[in-house]
């Protein structure tokens, strides 16, 4: 029989950075999906894994920086589908690019990216997401090997393969990630998708034309001299998942790596930026 579900809904004020500081705190707790909305996030956990006083552990809930309005709703087995349908609309990027799941329609544009989310991270709604398709959709890919580090849903590697690349390599620490993107790239009928479950890159892999990183500012400096070794001469490396303020220190050691800003993206107080060794 299938299962009821609860939603919270989280009003996020101001949204930047609580919503992504608060996102990271209730993936500790066992819900099963998370949407973003204009105003913060929804999270869905099924009725068999609530419990009494399910947020107390959320210290983020009781800060006087920010104020987060909960609202919790149940959802019953017959509504399910059509809530989680009702909440994730399609994404376009440009002309040429939408991001649907799979119960919308073919929306008729060269990219069609089918993406389930589940609690990965990836679906276009988030500015570095965004940010990082646009920079796709500008740049080559034809015959190119892919590195996806914190690689959520699969999204990147995705369209990657969809613009012609040869093969990706996408690496996550979360095995939900993981399940996800195989997921994703079989809704999406991509082959030489290959995944790795790993915290950080082993310099063992085979080097790659362009490297792809929407993480967060630590992960980040902590791997850069990683990426740096693991990208061909002349390759590309693609980084987001930090804010303005981080910008400078990125950009310095990617500097100590001899790779040079080739250009960058700024949307909602985050930054994209793409480096070429």
């Amino acid at each position: 029989m299938a299962e009821a579900y609860i939603e919270y809904c989280f009003n996020v004020n101001p949204k930047v950075p609580w919503e992504d500081i608060l996102l990271a705190e209730l993936q500790m707790l066992p819900f099963e999906s998370f949407i973003n909305t204009k105003d913060g996030l929804n999270g869905y956990v099924p009725l068999s894994n609530h419990k009494k006083n399910f947020l107390e552990s959320i210290g983020l809930l009781n800060k006087k920086e920010v104020e987060i309005k909960v609202s919790r709703s149940e959802i019953f087995p017959e509504n399910w589908n059509a809530k989680w349908e009702s909440k994730f609309d399609p994404i376009f990027i440009g002309d040429e690019c939408v991001i649907r799941a799979d119960f919308h329609e073919n929306q008729g544009k060269k990219f069609e990216l089918i993406i389930n989310p589940k609690m990965s991270f990836g679906t276009g709604h988030h500015p570095t997401t965004h940010m990082m398709v646009e920079f796709i959709l500008e740049t080559s890919l034809i015959h190119k090997t892919i590195l996806d580090m914190g690689c959520g849903t699969g999204i990147l590697g995705i369209l990657a393969l969809k613009k012609g690349a040869l093969r990706v390599k996408a690496i996550d620490n979360d095995p939900m990630c993981i399940e996800n993107s195989i997921e994703n790239a079989k809704r999406n009928n991509c082959k030489n998708f290959h995944t790795h479950e790993a915290a950080s890159l082993n310099l063992e892999y085979h080097l790659y034309d362009i490297i792809f990183a929407n993480i967060n500012t630590n992960v980040l400096l902590d791997q850069i001299s990683r990426y740096a070794k693991a990208l061909k001469k002349g390759g590309s490396l693609f980084l987001s998942g930090f804010y303005e303020n981080d910008t400078r220190i990125l950009y310095n050691i990617c500097q100590k790596e001899n790779l040079n800003l080739i250009s960058s993206k700024e949307s909602e107080a985050w930054c994209a930026m793409k480096f070429l060794k």
